[in-house]
């Protein structure tokens, strides 16, 4: 995220000059005035309305008595992404203009130097530092003459300022959608169309905007943020350095025409880089978590069965980081897509749907059965060696399990690093979600490749056996885990009795499986549990789908009206969105969040608590996560009072942060 830097005592990252284009204004006349802006490399400026964050420049004239200035004009800016906020910006040397204006009864002679102070944001991809100087330029009254290089100088910052239309646009809102109307002749080249709205509150910046002409209008469609109302201004980009302002009247906007083709806005290769580097590195952390433990030992049992076969752990790592890295792609595949197609989902939207989290607890189930020795299976034998091909086809499916199970809950670094996937085109998105992938199994393919570590293994022995019946326990309690959530999401009603009965035939069907295994002949036992456990599927299928589930969290509901209420008090507000199935979540609200020392701090400061709770994937709050960067729980957000942005908290929480905020 872009930090805001105290101003302090040292060169601006951005020169301003102020330059007149006749030194002798004419009384009752006027001339051009030049503020160029000249940014360091990696440094850029910001136009009129700088997005969703940054702004323009303001100046405090010291003008002498007769002399006006006018607003300066702004060239045509460019459209720049950063962290998933849309920036409107100056990379390059550029100049805005005004006009200086001297009063008829200003005495020829008569000295009209300006001063002014002029504030601006300078900023580059990971700071931005408030700059001011002061600028001035001498001006005497005189015959307004002006000289042919000042003239060749200026006639290029004149000719990049954007040209007025001469009639008015159109805008309407429609839902969540915003459409607006420009008039242009058909024939008008849009090389590289970008509506930028001086306006606020009408546009989500970031959001993709679609171009298409009818007749004698160009439409463009957007995605709507914000209320207001009436006229707006705006500026349409068309392309190498061109624009035109334009401002737009409510009313009817015409229909969608003919497609106009834009071309693809430039990938932030630094925001690429550092969410690849950060879902690496989050996936790598992910291995510490809790809801990691019982596929790792699975793992354990696979690269112990290896024992010092050199060959057959690099295969069986490869096997396995093959698995988490293609599952971990689908997954993030299966997300873009749904968010193409309209849905409002984000990161573990796998575990939001009960029939989901239903397939995971009854496969939970039958690895934990399977680890006990109920039944036996090739992938999970009784520690036999395994030949080749299955030994990658057990190592790939386990780190296909592990990717499915463990990437539910954001660790340090994955939240942002997901949250970069929302601005980034689909190419670029989804080598994140593979590195996620990848970063979940750099453990196990540095003990496949480095024999070092893979001599501290232990000696395959009877140990395994007592070792694999040991891993059953976390696997069960997973399994645990899995059907809390499952009733967290479908409650203790008649929603609850299909998945039961799917349940209790997983556990009959899987038993008597290994019954016929050491030698049982009752098959029609095993049909029997099969039969029930099919209408059970469909049965849960059918009920529990759309089943939805209030929170109850230590707080109030999440909701944009809550937070606009609370906000209205005066008071601090603290929201935390959370998720049943996110075990960092879970670990910081019985860590920090619902500590008792917590809680009397934020009740003695009257802080109010908002509690998001996403088990289930709800929209509105996935369109929060997004707004602030994010695609997955937990995040935190701290609003102070009086304050018009929170402050994002780090994902793991303290008791003596919390208490800090609240001034406790």
């Amino acid at each position: 995220m872009l930090s805001l830097a105290p101003a302090r005592a040292e060169p601006p990252h951005i020169t301003a000059k102020l330059v007149a284009e006749s030194p002798a204004p004419t009384p009752g006349g006027s001339t051009s005035l030049a503020l160029t802006m000249t940014p360091e490399k990696g440094w850029h400026g910001y136009w009129t309305n700088g997005g969703d964050a940054g702004f323009g420049l303001s100046v405090e004239w010291n003008a002498p008595e007769g002399v006006t200035v006018s607003p300066f004009r702004y060239p045509v800016p460019e459209p720049l992404i950063l962290f998933g906020m849309m920036n409107h910006v100056y990379e390059h040397p550029y100049a805005l203009l005004a006009d200086v204006k001297v009063d008829k009864s200003v005495a020829p002679g008569t000295d009209l130097t300006l001063t002014g102070i002029a504030n601006w944001l300078a900023c580059t991809d990971k700071v931005c530092v408030p700059e001011k100087a002061v600028i001035s330029v001498a001006l005497k009254a005189g015959d307004g003459q002006i000289a042919p290089a000042t003239r060749t100088q200026f006639d290029p910052w004149r000719a990049r300022l954007p040209q007025p239309l001469d009639r008015a646009g159109k805008w309407e809102r429609k839902g969540d959608r915003v459409r607006f109307a420009i008039p242009l002749p058909v024939g008008t080249t849009l090389d590289a169309p970008h509506l930028f709205l001086e306006t606020q509150n009408i546009v989500d910046y970031p959001a993709a905007q679609g171009f298409s002409r009818n007749g004698d209008w160009i439409i463009v469609e957007t995605a709507a943020k914000g209320d207001a109302a009436g006229r707006a201004e705006g500026l349409l980009k068309l392309g190498d350095g061109r624009g035109l302002t334009v401002h737009f009247e409510p009313g009817a906007v015409p229909a969608k025409g003919e497609t106009i083709a834009v071309a693809p806005r430039a990938v932030d290769m630094n925001l690429f880089w550092t969410a690849l580097g950060g879902a690496i590195l989050g996936g790598l952390i992910l291995n510490l978590m809790p809801c990691v433990f019982p596929i790792l030992s699975l793992k354990a049992l696979s690269l112990a069965r290896s024992g010092g076969d050199a060959r057959a752990a690099k295969v069986e790592a490869l096997a396995y980081t093959g698995g988490a890295v293609l599952t971990a792609l689908l997954l993030g595949g299966a997300l873009l897509a749904l968010r193409a197609a309209g849905e409002e989902v984000g990161w573990a939207f796998q575990l939001q749907h009960p029939v989901s989290v239903l397939a995971l607890l009854i496969l939970a189930i039958a690895i934990t059965m399977n680890l006990l020795g109920s039944y036996e299976l090739p992938s999970f034998g009784g520690g036999q060696a395994l030949t080749e091909k299955s030994g990658a086809a057990g190592g790939f499916w386990t780190g296909a399990l592990a990717a499915f199970a463990a990437t539910p809950c954001s660790g340090p670094l994955l939240g942002a690093a997901l949250g970069a996937t929302l601005v980034l085109p689909a190419w670029a998105a989804l080598p994140i979600f593979g590195g996620l992938g990848l970063g979940l199994a750099l453990p196990f393919l540095a003990i496949g490749f480095v024999p070092a570590l893979r001599k501290r293994l232990p000696k395959p022995g009877p140990w395994m056996a007592k070792f694999r019946k040991w891993m059953a326990l976390p696997m069960g309690l997973t399994a645990l885990a899995l059907g809390w959530l499952l009733w967290r999401q479908v409650g203790d009603g008649n929603l609850i009795v299909w998945p039961l009965v799917a349940v209790a035939m997983t556990v009959v069907l899987l038993a008597h499986y290994g019954s016929i295994q050491r030698g049982d002949r009752r098959a029609w036992l095993l049909y029997t549990a099969g039969l029930l456990f099919v209408v059970s599927l469909a049965g849960t299928v059918s009920d529990v789908a759309q089943a939805e589930r209030q929170a109850d969290g230590a707080g109030s509901t999440f909701s944009p009206a809550a937070l606009a209420e609370a906000r209205k008090s005066g008071k601090p507000v603290f929201i935390y969105f959370t998720a049943d199935w996110c075990l960092s979540c879970k670990a910081n609200e019985a860590g920090a969040i619902n500590r008792e020392a917590v809680q009397a701090a934020f009740e003695a400061k009257g802080v109010v608590t908002l509690v998001g709770d996403w088990t289930n994937g709800d929209p509105v709050i996935t369109r929060t996560l997004a707004d602030h960067g994010r695609n997955s729980v937990p995040l935190y957000l701290w609003y102070a009072p009086g304050a018009s942005e929170p402050e994002i908290l780090p994902q793991i929480l303290t008791p003596g942060l919390l208490i800090d905020k609240a001034g406790g």
